[in-house]
Parts: structure tokens; sequence; C-alpha cells
């Protein structure tokens, strides 16, 4: 019985047709702005992790810097 389950299921899979849709313009919209945020989001969690290390040793570098020239 499961057999021909299988071979039922797959049959009317590969025998379907296309689905003629549409979609909005607030979906689309909503797609973007996921899309962009997650990018965004991305983008900026990659910035704050190589930034603040960088940023401490600059001040570190100037700091000593300074101290050399006292």
């Amino acid at each position: 019985m499961s057999v021909n389950l299988i071979i039922l299921s797959l049959g009317s899979f590969f025998l379907m047709n296309n689905a003629h849709s549409y979609i909005g313009p607030g979906l689309g919209l909503g797609t973007i702005g996921v899309t962009l945020g997650v990018v965004f989001g991305v983008l900026l969690a990659l910035f704050g992790i190589l930034y603040y290390p960088l940023k401490r040793k600059l001040k570190n570098k100037k700091k000593l810097s300074s101290e050399d020239e006292k």
C-alpha cells in the first residue's frame, strides 16, 4: 500500500500545472525591505566586529606616541 501511495504522490507531483498567481506590490516591497534589512544588518555587524578593535588599537597607538613626545 505504501509503495502505491509513493508512486501516486510522485506522479501527481510531476503532472501539476503551473500556478498563475499575482504578487502584489505590498508583498514585493515587503520582500525587498526584508532582504535589504538582512543585508545591511550583516554588513553593520561585520563593521562593528572589525571597527572597534581597530579603533582601540589606533587609540592606544596614539596614546603611546603622545607619551613618547613628552
